[in-house]
C-alpha cells in the first residue's frame, strides 16, 4: 500500500526500547515525524538519527513528536539509544508488519538479509493525516529535512 499525502496514517502499536507499547492514534494532538531506518549502530543511520537528536529542542519547538522505527530487536534499540544519547521514541518492528504497511521494506537488503526497513520519513499531523511522505531507494540517503522542517513548521 502507497502511503501518500492527505490520505489517513495506517494505526500501528510497537514496543519502544524501553518496553512500552506505542500506539500512533495515541499520537494525535500533535505532529509526528515517523523515521523508518534500515539498522542501528550503521554509518548513515546513525548520522541521520544523531542530527534529529542534535535538533531535537527545534521539533519540540513544533509540537513535533519523533519517533523511530527499524526491524532491530528491543535490546538492540536500547542500546542503540544509549550509545548514540538519542533523545526521541525508538520503536522495533521486529516483525516488519508497519514497515511492509508503510511500504518501507526492502524484501532483500545487503548480505542477503532480508526485511529491513527502508529509510523514509512520513510526516503525521495532529488529526492523523500524512502531510508528507519520502521513501528512499537508496539506503546510503537521507530525507530532505529541509522539506520536513518546512512542512512542520507551517503545521505548527
Amino acid at each position: 500500500m502507497k502511503i501518500e499525502p492527505g490520505k489517513e496514517a495506517p494505526d500501528f502499536t510497537l514496543y519502544d526500547s524501553e518496553k512500552k507499547q506505542v500506539t500512533l492514534s495515541e499520537q494525535k494532538g500533535q505532529n509526528v515525524l515517523l523515521l523508518f531506518f534500515p539498522l542501528a549502530f550503521t554509518s548513515t543511520c546513525t548520522e541521520e538519527l544523531c542530527s534529529v537528536r542534535d535538533n531535537i529542542a527545534w521539533y519540540n519547538n513544533v509540537n513535533a513528536k519523533v519517533i523511530g522505527i527499524s526491524v532491530d530487536a528491543l535490546h538492540t534499540l536500547a542500546k542503540y539509544k544509549e550509545d548514540q544519547r538519542l533523545n526521541f521514541t525508538l520503536l522495533s518492528d521486529f516483525n516488519k508488519e508497519v514497515s511492509r504497511l508503510y511500504d518501507s521494506i526492502y524484501e532483500m537488503f545487503g548480505y542477503n538479509m532480508k526485511g529491513v526497513s527502508k529509510r523514509s520519513a512520513f510526516i503525521i499531523d495532529r488529526n492523523g493525516i500524512i502531510q508528507y511522505a519520502e521513501v528512499l531507494e537508496n539506503a546510503s540517503m537521507i530525507p530532505d529535512f529541509k522539506a520536513i522542517q518546512n512542512i512542520l513548521s507551517k503545521l505548527s
